[in-house]
């Protein structure tokens, strides 16, 4: 029997990455929301690795603390290790890992939601969905409770249908021995909801105690730790990091996986959701790249008060007893004690080329997808789209313009333009490569790139703004003065110049020019800049030295991006009808009337979409 609870502006059905941060936004936009979980102990788990960040990741947390999200704030809270990767690389790659307290995670997340205005956390399984008379939402609990809401946010990461695998064992279930979804993917697909079957998985997890530690490579913090968040205050004299350790496969573990492959789900045929290609299990990775003779391994703790210790690069679907057979042929797991089991979770998610990229569904107003539910893998995926289908929540039910970020501005407008753009046929993962203006969104960027948007969003406060605004003003002024400052060839020069293995000078030359070969850098050259302002915070520095050491690429990169901006700034109209437009094949034809591109920018994008269909879309448009 079915009964009305209450109307509400939003219902965000999950209490993952994803649907935290697009709550947390719609609240704090002043709107009715309630966050639905189906059981309120997993708002915030981490029922994969114990990190945040990482290769690419790591961009997109800074990103999300810049437009005002809350994921590397708690993050930073919860550090047990920080490692800024790829240092030896270029900055647009460095990426900042935050080894996180798995529990202490999700408490900390909790009493966030709490304690928020407008914000309401309910344990109730949604089990339908369905529009009302008036065009708003119907989101129907298991109990019957029926709740009225004006916009709603789809954001349920593992669960929806899930499966768990494990060998020849597979049962109904969610993440960490949780219960899956059950009901809604039935009343999305009566509503015409196109929807997919993807798969991830999980290694074991193994006791600390029995780990032969002196048989692995010890992996601490770095000497000088960064953080995630510029609100964060006082982290080097709260964190207590904890070591990782590093070690590999060997033959012996690829020949027992060999030997059972036969007996691997994804093998036999038992799997049928599309696994992600950039985190294979240990199976996938063995048989597909059969001339390695060792994988790297990553052991993590899983926090301060376990002895939990997950095993990254080990995830397997395979028998309980094969998997055990893997993990004693490992130097050092000899006598490991797991603690749980590796697994596969299928799982039930949305095509995302039928979302907006405000992350609406084209053909449903006021229904959003956000995280794993859009076809993405990873929890920082998840939580930018979470914010911006949060915030667009909000902005609708306020009668503004949906809010979007461009290729050019960010790693999250990159991630949900190849989602609604281009689609996915697997696990989508955000990496640096994906990005063709990776000199320009940097991690010690992102404030400068998205803070001011943050700020116009309302998600930023007056004073978070104006301490923005005073860092900004520092490095502009820093890059002018060195631009302008000349030295000569003084001893002090010529001996930094020597020591550095850098060509001397006979003439004056600017710092500038000194700052831009490789082997100097801001710090070094410090004995001959008289006039350096005293006390420059370290990120300061940092941000000045490469703005005027990559001071020739970024400006190229600039100019390519304007010229994006050009075609973006070309709109196609709604309502086009494409079969209408003779010159463009029919698989075109087809192709534009499904993703319904908002520009000529984003029509130029689409697989399978010609440059010479382009021109005649511009000279049908009567674009110049």
């Amino acid at each position: 029997m079915e009964y009305f609870a209450g109307s509400i502006d939003t219902a965000v059905v999950g209490a993952g990455h994803a649907g935290i941060e697009a709550a947390l936004a719609c609240a704090r936009l002043g709107c009715k929301t309630v966050l639905f979980t189906i059981n309120l102990d997993a708002v915030g788990n981490m029922p994969c690795n114990p990190s945040i960040g990482g290769s690419g990741k790591g961009h997109l947390v800074c990103e999300l603390d810049a437009l005002g999200g809350e994921m590397g704030k708690i993050a930073d809270k919860v550090c047990m290790q920080s490692r800024l990767l790829n240092r030896g690389k270029g900055p647009a790659v460095h990426s900042l890992r935050l080894q996180a307290d798995r529990s202490a995670y999700r408490v900390l997340m909790k009493k966030v939601i709490e304690e928020t205005p407008n914000l309401t956390l309910r344990q109730a399984e949604i089990v339908d969905l369905r529009r009302d008379e008036d065009g708003t939402w119907l989101c129907v609990t298991k109990y019957g409770a029926v709740w009225k809401a004006k916009t709603v946010i789809l954001s349920t990461g593992t669960y929806l249908e899930g499966r768990i695998i494990v060998g020849d064992v597979s049962f109904e279930g969610g993440p960490d021995g949780m219960f899956p979804a059950k009901g809604l993917t039935q009343a999305l697909i009566n509503l015409g909801v196109p929807m997919m079957r993807f798969k991830t998985g999980t290694p074991v997890r193994i006791h600390a105690d029995s780990i032969d530690y002196t048989e692995l490579e010890r992996q601490d913090s770095d000497e000088n730790p960064e953080h995630f968040s510029s609100e964060t205050e006082n982290f080097l004299e709260n964190l207590k990091p904890l070591p990782c350790y590093v070690c590999y496969t060997n033959e012996n573990t690829h020949e027992i996986i060999r030997n059972n492959i036969h007996r691997s789900p994804l093998y036999s045929g038992k799997i049928q959701g599309v696994g992600p290609r950039y985190c294979p299990s240990i199976e996938d990775k063995v048989m597909r790249f059969a001339d390695k003779t060792r994988h790297q391994l990553f052991i993590e703790p899983l926090g301060f008060d376990t002895k939990e210790m997950y095993l990254q690069g080990f995830s397997s679907s395979l028998p309980e007893d094969v998997q055990l057979e893997m993990l004693h042929s490992i130097k050092g797991l000899e006598n490991a004690v797991v603690m749980r089991i590796g697994y596969a979770i299928e799982y039930d998610c949305c095509d995302p080329l039928a979302l907006k990229p405000s992350l609406e569904f084209k053909d449903f107003p006021g229904l959003f997808g956000a995280g794993q539910f859009n076809g993405t893998s990873g929890y920082e995926e998840a939580a930018v789209q979470g914010l911006v289908a949060g915030v667009n929540a909000a902005r609708l039910i306020n009668g503004q313009d949906a809010f979007t970020l461009s290729r050019d501005s960010s790693y999250i407008g990159t991630l949900i333009d190849d989602l609604t753009t281009k689609g996915t046929n697997e696990p989508y993962r955000i990496m640096t490569s994906r990005s063709e203006y990776r000199l320009l969104l940097r991690q010690d960027n992102a404030d400068r790139r998205l803070t001011p948007i943050g700020y116009e969003l309302g998600l930023i406060s007056e004073e978070r703004y104006q301490k923005f605004l005073q860092k900004k003003k520092m490095i502009e002024q820093e890059v002018e003065r060195i631009n302008g400052v000349h030295v000569g060839p003084s001893e002090t020069l010529l001996e930094i110049l020597r020591e550095h293995n850098s060509t001397a000078i006979n003439n004056g030359i600017s710092l500038a020019e000194l700052l831009r070969r490789p082997e100097l850098d801001y710090e070094c050259l410090s004995p001959v800049d008289k006039a350096r302002p005293e006390n420059l915070p370290q990120k300061v520095k940092e941000a000045v030295e490469i703005e005027v050491k990559y001071d020739g690429y970024i400006k190229r990169q600039l100019r390519d991006a304007k010229r994006f901006e050009k075609l973006e700034s070309k709109k196609i109209p709604a309502d086009t009808d494409y079969f209408a437009i003779t010159g463009i094949r029919a698989e075109t034809k087809q192709k534009l009337s499904q993703i319904k591109p908002t520009s000529i920018g984003q029509a130029s994008r689409i697989s399978g979409v010609s440059p010479s269909d382009i021109q005649v879309l511009m000279i049908y448009f009567g674009i110049n």
